[in-house]
């Protein structure tokens, strides 16, 4: 079984829904019917339908149902969607999603199904054997990483490592970056400035692509690689005039009046890296070891891809993980008990090996570490490297009080008219805290 490369503008995708999915505050009669694609399967044959929300090429629909035996009913993710099935109570039985971001919104508003009975009893699935990614998906009530398991990661990656072409380099006559020291933020804007290549004052071939896996991840990782951070002690507030944050403000409107890349204020017209890297048209992308299995369907582009550790604005070595996707169970789901067998499949299954020996990402379970793909020079570079930045892992701790989409939503209203109309860094600063701290300020009182 081969992964498609869809799999990752899925992962793209997902953190570019529109920023308009605040929690639904009435239900919508007929919702679950109007989020069904007709990609539903069974009824009629006795079998129980296990409803699954997530994104196409998530899982072999068919190979599912054969081995769960059940019948699958599939409905495409959407936030503003999920919100309102969660808020009617009739949510599907097992949802996509990012533990890093999306654990604590969901686990603080009660919406979530505590799985440590389930993995208690498993066979498959055994607490000893998760990665420590996995603890994203805990939350006690006010801190993530400890409490309850609310979901578990397929894969993951440290998402502000870095895939680049050795051709382009070699053109541009550039030393390659180092497989073991990682370049300060200001190195790696500087090569990406001498690797962009412009026709008639239009950017033909980006140097960089830094902005990673949505706005506010990259410059919350920044910050911290800066000695700070952007949410207060309580997670309740943002300050983006600190001096650390303030710091990765500055480098990213750098950046993005650079134009040498995709931005907020430019975005990318394939809409994700891998059509633009794979054409040639982009020198350094910023996104995590699960790149690589995009990169395995080319032999030609492989032949020249290569890994990198991840930048740093600071002395604080940060790595983080932004994602850890995965799935989790809402506490209103009707079939708790075929969702799980449903989890012991995708996560310990045949799903899950294919997925390790392709190289879509670092296995969650560690007796499937050894999978990890070697056979090619590329993926051994990219293993080797990977292996050495696991020691850099960090954990940034998200608030329950806003939805990342949310987030990035208000980074994408202010900073493109900023940056046109040459706004200090302070001033810039001053709007995204007021915006962003008012949707966290509301979000705090809805938990109250």
């Amino acid at each position: 079984m081969s992964i498609p490369s869809a799999e990752s503008l899925d992962r793209r995708r997902f953190l570019t829904i529109s920023a308009s999915a605040a929690l639904a505050v009435t239900a919508l009669s007929g919702c679950a019917a109007s989020v069904d694609d007709g990609s539903s399967s069974g009824g009629g044959d006795g079998k129980k339908t296990l409803t699954v929300m997530g994104e196409k090429d998530d899982f072999d629909i068919k190979a599912a149902q054969k081995a769960l035996g059940v019948n699958i009913r599939w409905l495409k993710y959407d936030t503003t969607k999920l919100n309102a099935l969660l808020a009617a109570k009739t949510p599907p039985d097992v949802v996509r999603g990012l533990g890093a971001v999306e654990a604590p919104y969901f686990a603080a508003r009660k919406l979530m199904t505590d799985l440590d009975p389930y993995f208690a009893k498993s066979t498959v699935l055994k607490p000893a054997d998760l990665d420590p990614v996995n603890d994203l998906w805990r939350y006690d009530g006010s801190k993530q990483g400890a409490g309850p398991r609310y979901g578990m990661a397929k894969d993951y990656s440290q998402d502000q490592m870095f895939w680049y072409r050795t051709d382009m380099f070699e053109a541009a006559k550039l030393d390659l970056p180092s497989e073991t020291e990682p370049l300060s933020a200001d190195e790696w804007l500087d090569l990406g400035k001498r690797l962009t290549k412009r026709r008639l004052g239009k950017v033909k071939v980006y140097g960089l692509n830094a902005s990673g896996l949505g706005y506010f991840s990259q410059l919350m990782g920044m910050t911290a690689s800066a000695g700070g951070r952007l949410f207060a002690e309580d997670l309740a507030s943002v300050d983006f005039s600190s001096p650390e944050a303030l710091k990765a403000l500055k480098w990213y409107l750098d950046y993005t009046k650079a134009d040498i890349g995709p931005s907020v204020a430019n975005p990318n017209p394939d809409g994700w890296d891998w059509p633009t890297y794979q054409a040639g048209r982009m020198a350094m992308a910023t996104d995590g070891y699960w790149f690589g299995g995009a990169i395995g369907g080319d032999p030609k582009v492989a032949a020249v891809s290569r890994f990198a550790p991840a930048p740093q604005l600071g002395s604080s070595r940060v790595s983080a993980c932004f994602g850890a996707t995965g799935f989790w169970m809402p506490r209103d789901a009707k079939n708790k008990d075929a969702a799980w067998k449903f989890f012991e499949w995708f996560f310990g299954g045949a799903p899950a090996q294919a997925r390790a020996a392709g190289g879509w990402g670092i296995p969650t379970l560690k007796p499937l570490r050894p999978k990890m793909p070697q056979n090619q020079p590329y993926q051994k570079q990219a293993f080797d490297v990977q292996q050495q930045e696991l020691a850099h892992f960090s954990v940034l701790t998200f608030t329950p009080y806003a939805q990342l989409t949310a987030l990035d939503g208000v980074i994408s209203k202010v900073l493109p008219g900023a940056v046109k109309s040459g706004t200090s860094a302070g001033k810039v600063a001053d709007a995204l805290n007021q915006q962003m701290n008012d949707l966290l300020s509301k979000g705090k009182d809805v938990l109250g």
